[in-house]
């Protein structure tokens, strides 16, 4: 269903930091893991790169929210939250890692729950996020220029991306209609490719990101990766009852940050997937 930014008020509440609402659906909230030094083959990794915790809330006709969400937390934060989360009905439908050999050790933990209550749901991943060292937001800071070509990349990934203080993005939805938890999800909840880039000087990058696939399109996408001499990091599903279901890759390399973009193409074009507006 289409909301405003005023359907969401006791979310924003409950969760204790603002959000922003999505295409006129659904509400989505960042987490990043500010306090975190990590650490990835020599790369201090930014929140934007692959730090950052969310969730988002979807409304349905019926009067129900989905909630889903990726949860970043370390290995001794881990089993507190799993405790937290089951303690309120919240699912973990998948836990693995986006980075390799990363110090200290992180873990990713995808979330979902649905119901009528969407304050509980909002309270209990609060509740469950406070078992963890994640910070309250930082003030927002005047945008700086990052040192990336950042057209180049757009041009070579054939998308429109977007920049931060930290990284350049650039997002591709599936054109499938994918359902979750018996729910059409909107356009680019829980079913997008991904793709990072951290500036780290004189042109280079360092990208992380996932790529969504469906069964028959993995070995393709894999393979155009490896050609590419992107890094596979890892091979799952994020969700339990995804229709259709979805694999995702996690990626790595380092490298000039347009040929990286031409690299990862091959395999995007691979997938049934089209660039994200706004």
């Amino acid at each position: 269903m289409p909301t405003t930014a005023a359907d969401w008020v006791d979310v924003v509440r409950a969760l204790g930091r603002p959000g922003h609402l999505i295409r006129g659906i659904y509400h989505h909230t960042p987490f990043p893991r500010h306090d975190l030094h990590v650490v990835s083959r020599g790369v201090d990794v930014t929140p934007g790169l692959a730090l950052g915790s969310h969730v988002s809330f979807a409304r349905y006709d019926n009067g129900s929210t989905l909630m889903m969400g990726d949860l970043v937390v370390t290995g001794d934060e881990l089993p507190a939250l799993t405790d937290a989360l089951q303690a309120h009905g919240i699912a973990q439908t998948a836990i693995h890692k986006h980075l390799p050999a990363q110090t200290p050790d992180v873990w990713w933990t995808h979330v979902c729950a649905h119901g009528h209550d969407v304050v509980a749901l909002a309270r209990g991943l609060r509740i469950a996020l406070d078992f963890t060292g994640t910070p309250p937001p930082h003030p927002p800071r005047p945008p700086r220029p990052l040192d990336l070509d950042t057209a180049g990349i757009d041009a070579a990934l054939g998308a429109v991306g977007t920049s931060s203080d930290d990284v350049h993005a650039c997002v591709f939805v599936r054109r499938e209609t994918v359902i979750e938890e018996g729910h059409v999800l909107p356009v680019g909840l829980g079913a997008t490719s991904a793709f990072n880039f951290q500036p780290l000087g004189g042109g280079r990058a360092a990208l992380s990101g996932d790529l969504a696939m469906v069964a028959a399109e993995v070995q393709e996408a894999l393979t155009a990766l490896r050609r590419g001499g992107i890094d596979l990091v890892e091979l799952h599903n994020h969700g339990l009852t995804d229709e259709p279901r979805l694999f995702f890759t996690h990626i790595w390399a380092e490298g000039d940050a347009v040929d990286l973009a031409r690299a990862v193409r091959p395999a995007v074009a691979a997938t049934n997937v089209v660039a994200a507006t706004i």
